[in-house]
C-alpha cells in the first residue's frame, strides 16, 4: 500500500513547481525587455532576470537542505501567465500601451511567485526547516520589492502614456 502523502510531500511538490516557474521566467524576461519601450522598464526586466538567477540558486540550496534533487514539475499556471504576456507583446508591440501591458503581465508573474513563496515559507516553518525558511523569505522579500517597483513604473508613466 502506498504511503499517505503529507505536508513534506506537498512542500517538495510545490518546490518543484516554483523551480520550473523560475526557469520559465528566466526565458521570458529578455523577451519582455526587448518589447519594452521605456529604458527604465527594459533595465528593470534585466535586473529582475539577474535576481531570478539568484532565486534559482537559492532554490538549489533549498533542494540540497531537504536532501532532494533539484528538478522542476510542469507548472501550467506560469505557462498561462507567460502566454498571456506573449499575447500582449504580439498585440501591442510598438503601441503606447505596450509598457502598461508588460507591467501588468510582470505583476501577474510576481503575484504568482509571492503566493508560492509565501506558502512554501509557511510550510517550511511548520515543518521546522529554519534554514529553508530564511532562504524562501529572502526571495519572497525580493519578489514583493519587484512588485512595488513595477507599480511605481506603472503609475509614474506607463499608464498615462497608454491612456494618451
Amino acid at each position: 500500500m502506498a504511503k499517505e502523502k503529507n505536508l513534506d510531500d506537498l512542500f517538495y511538490d510545490t518546490l518543484k513547481d516554483i523551480y520550473y516557474a523560475e526557469k520559465q521566467i528566466l526565458k521570458a524576461l529578455p523577451k519582455m525587455a526587448r518589447a519594452a519601450q521605456s529604458e527604465e522598464l527594459k533595465a528593470g526586466f534585466m535586473t529582475h532576470k539577474e535576481q531570478t538567477e539568484g532565486h534559482v540558486d537559492r532554490l538549489h540550496q533549498v533542494f540540497e537542505l531537504i536532501g532532494k534533487r533539484a528538478q522542476g514539475k510542469t507548472c501550467e499556471a506560469i505557462q498561462g501567465i507567460i502566454a498571456e504576456g506573449e499575447e500582449i507583446i504580439e498585440e501591442f508591440k510598438g503601441s503606447p500601451a505596450i509598457d502598461a501591458g508588460l507591467i501588468s503581465s510582470a505583476q501577474a508573474v510576481e503575484h504568482y511567485e509571492m503566493a508560492r513563496y509565501g506558502t512554501l515559507k509557511t510550510w517550511a516553518q511548520t515543518l521546522g526547516k529554519k534554514d529553508v525558511v530564511t532562504l524562501l523569505d529572502q526571495t519572497l522579500q525580493e519578489e514583493a520589492a519587484t512588485d512595488k517597483t513595477l507599480s511605481k513604473l506603472a503609475t509614474s508613466a506607463a499608464n498615462q502614456k497608454a491612456a494618451a
